[in-house]
């Protein structure tokens, strides 16, 4: 078992701490510059963990829900359970019996992902260019004018500097200081020196002038040119040079802007100074940054720089050479992130939290958002939305838990498509179909992509079918597939691992099934992804034969280079060249779902064919259509079952058939003469549907007074007894039928309409 301690002056003794892992990582104790130089304490934790931990004795901490639970023999001693809780955890030790507090300690509680601190800076830095980048989009905001007051709203200090701290802690900004300190851009300066007179080689006026004037002069020799005129000369006199200066405009500003940063840090340090109990880690940051901006500044290169008289920021310098276009933008980033108020930003910075997770879901809002910009055509205005001014600053309308929705159009040349794109959106539970949501429990992706046809209305997409929903989750912890999918391994063994893994709390494809959750319970969904930063290929499973509807899984990590974000493109790309086909089997498949239940159920508990010709299973009662025909005489009836044939006249004549689909598909015709009022001649329609025979065909195959020019013919033959269980229908209760002479007229009617008039 591994162990630490830290000492506490105030109480006499020490905290002992116990770590239950055999997991040599699982507590560390880091050297004190390492610990400040990330801003952290050097006694360090690792989320999902259990610590056992002794105070010394009449000394409790105070009370942590979920956190800290003491021992209920004595008080001193507990676990620490910190879970899924990441950055400083202060813990108040208290006094057992007055319960007053003594002092606080501090342990840093780590991602249980080595990477954190590098994904958690590079995504903090990556959200406040793009915040800052929003707000330069668009003019409303940036008109404002704010006046920062960080006392005034002491719960958005740490939040606002971490804006900043990621602007000027970026490698890209610190490479641009140090190429401008090695690399300098310099001017050659007017300047005067005093020199000894005979090093001058060249005389102007003014070098005459002072030749004959200034004092401190020396006799010249006798045999000398010019000791008949002057006599005497001055030892030295002041000569005019160009020497090369770093101090430049441009370089002025590059000191304006790093004292700037340095009075922000210094400002906020002072401010956070009294919250340094309640925030030891924003303290201690705002500390070191200040501290490095000083070490800067004290560099032999700026002290030769004076103050700047106006800021060239129109210079081709500052806007173009490498190192100072950098720290040009920073300077104007700065400005805007130190007003940005992120109030969503409390679930990250909050109490000393350093919730990579939940920054991670914040990162890929904005890669999402950068990825489906390429792809369609969002709204301005719904970006622009994600910014408005604020009482005290900025506002960044983000936030765990709330629907930001931002909307636009694909055009293509095929088929335009309404886009939408969703955080957070709630899908309601328990709503009767067609209505949107979900038909079970309301559910929350973190991320939706919504796409429908251009020119129906978002509610009129979902009534009809027509819209396609793509959800995406966000999961950081998760290390790659096999999380999420599981091993691919099969058996009773592999069955008997999930159920053990089940009871430890350990499933690993919990994710997988939120997915199918997501994807079964939520109406119009075509899929359903986590979104992970891992380094493994994108998998991806279907539930048919094309790309949706769909579930699986896409690798995209915090990273300058290769993000995995090309992948995720890619199938978007497909799902939507999956939407614009007209001919898909999920375009058919949902117009026929929306025909099928918009209207009542129907019941059918009556014996009919489950097959066609052999295995080949029957369609749908409902979907089946039956002919009701009549017949004539006794003769047309013998000509019926001697040819297995039967015929409607086609002309405009009375009793001739009106050609509907479904009486051209026909799979049954039920026969029935003159004044008879229950018929159970049916009849199986054979071939691929009927054919036209003329008068002189019919004639041919002695069909009894043929009297119209055209027949319309089907191939029948008789349905055995046990198909419809010797059945016997009413006509007249079958709907479309017409008394009297009208009852000679054909009409189609579906098999369960016509079961409803069984009589036997």
């Amino acid at each position: 078992m591994y162990s630490a301690t830290i000492g506490l002056p105030e109480t006499g003794g020490l905290l002992e701490l116990f770590a239950e892992s055999e997991d040599d990582n699982s507590l560390l104790v880091l050297e004190i510059s390492a610990a400040e130089e990330h801003g952290e304490a050097p006694v360090q934790l690792v989320e999902g963990a259990s610590y056992e931990y002794r105070l010394p004795a009449g000394y409790e901490f105070g009370v942590l829900a979920g956190i800290i639970r003491s021992s209920k023999r004595d008080r001193s001693a507990g676990r620490i359970t910190p879970g899924i809780f990441v950055g400083t955890l202060s813990l108040d030790v208290l006094e057992k019996d007055s319960g007053i507090k003594v002092c606080t300690v501090a342990l840093e509680v780590r991602s249980s992902k080595a990477s954190y601190r590098d994904d958690y800076r590079f995504m903090l830095e990556e959200i406040a260019r793009k915040c800052t980048d929003l707000i330069m989009q668009h003019s409303s905001p940036v008109s404002q004018s704010f006046t920062t007051d960080y006392e005034a709203d002491p719960s958005t200090i740490y939040q606002r500097f971490a804006f900043v701290k990621s602007i000027l802690e970026s490698d890209e900004f610190q490479e641009s200081v140090h190429r401008i300190i090695s690399s300098p851009v310099t001017a050659w300066a007017e300047s005067d020196a005093d020199v000894d007179i005979r090093r001058v080689r060249r005389l102007k006026s003014s070098h005459l002038r002072q030749i004959g004037s200034r004092s401190n002069r020396v006799d010249l020799p006798v045999e000398h040119p010019l000791h008949m005129l002057l006599g005497s000369v001055p030892a030295r006199i002041t000569v005019e040079g160009k020497t090369e200066t770093v101090d430049t405009p441009e370089n002025r500003f590059v000191k304006h802007a790093l004292e700037t940063f340095l009075n922000f840090c210094m400002e906020v340090r002072n401010c956070l100074f009294k919250e340094k109990g309640n925030m030891p880690r924003a303290y201690a940051e705002a500390e070191a940054l200040a501290g490095k901006l000083e070490d800067v500044l004290n560099h032999d290169f700026f002290k030769s720089i004076l103050p700047p008289q106006s800021l060239p920021l129109n210079s081709p310098v500052l806007q173009r050479k490498e190192g100072y276009r950098e720290v040009l933008r920073g300077w104007l980033m700065f400005d805007l992130a130190a007003k940005l108020v992120w109030h969503g930003g409390e679930d990250v910075y909050s109490a000393g939290k350093r919730d990579v997770a939940v920054l991670y879901e914040y990162w890929l809002f904005f890669k999402l958002l950068e990825l489906l910009g390429e792809l369609f055509s969002i709204d301005p205005v719904s970006t622009g939305n994600l910014i408005e001014p604020t009482a005290d600053g900025i506002g960044l309308k983000l936030k765990s838990g709330k629907h930001t929705p931002l909307k636009g159009v694909y055009e293509h040349p095929i088929r335009k498509l309404n886009v939408q794109f969703s955080y957070n959106r709630t899908f309601s539970g328990g709503r009767p179909y067609p209505e949107r949501g979900s038909w079970s429990r309301q559910m929350r992706p973190d991320y939706t992509l919504s796409l429908w046809p251009f020119g129906f209305t978002q509610t009129e997409a979902e009534r009809q079918e027509l819209i396609v929903h793509i959800h995406f989750d966000a999961k950081y912890r998760v290390e790659g597939i096999s999380q999420i999918l599981g091993e691919n391994n099969s058996g009773e063994e592999a069955l008997n691992q999930e159920k053990e893994e089940q009871r430890k709390g350990t499933y690993k494809r919990v994710d997988l099934l939120k997915m199918h959750a997501y994807k079964d319970a939520i109406r119009r969904t075509g899929g359903a992804y986590v979104l992970y930063p891992g380094n493994d290929e994108a998998a991806s499973m279907t539930g048919f034969h094309e790309i949706i509807p769909g579930l699986g899984a896409f690798a995209v990590r915090p990273s300058r280079t290769d993000n995995g974000t090309d992948r995720l493109q890619a199938f978007i790309n497909e799902v939507v060249e999956h939407l614009v086909n007209r001919a898909s089997q999920r375009d058919r498949m949902t117009y026929h779902t929306f025909r099928i239940h918009e209207g009542s159920p129907d019941h059918l508990l009556e014996p009919i064919p489950e097959t066609i010709a052999g295995s080949e299973r029957n369609r749908p009662p409902a979907e089946v259509s039956v002919l009701i025909g009549y017949i004539k005489n006794d003769s047309h009836y013998a000509w019926i079952e001697k040819n297995f044939l039967y015929n409607f006249r086609i002309d405009s004549a009375r009793g001739s058939i009106h050609l509907s689909p479904e009486a051209a598909g026909a799979a049954y015709i039920l026969l029935h003469r003159q004044g008879e009022l229950e018929a159970s001649s049916i009849w199986r329609v054979k071939g691929k549907g009927p054919r036209i025979f003329s008068r002189a065909e019919m004639k041919r195959r002695h069909y009894p007074s043929p009297g119209s020019q055209n027949y319309l013919v089907y191939e029948i033959e008789k349905c055995p007894a046990e198909d419809f269980g010797g059945t016997h229908w009413d006509i007249r209760n079958v709907p479309g039928y017409s008394a009297g002479r009208s009852s000679a007229i054909p009409f189609a009617v579906s098999l369960v309409a016509l079961m409803k008039a069984k009589t036997s």
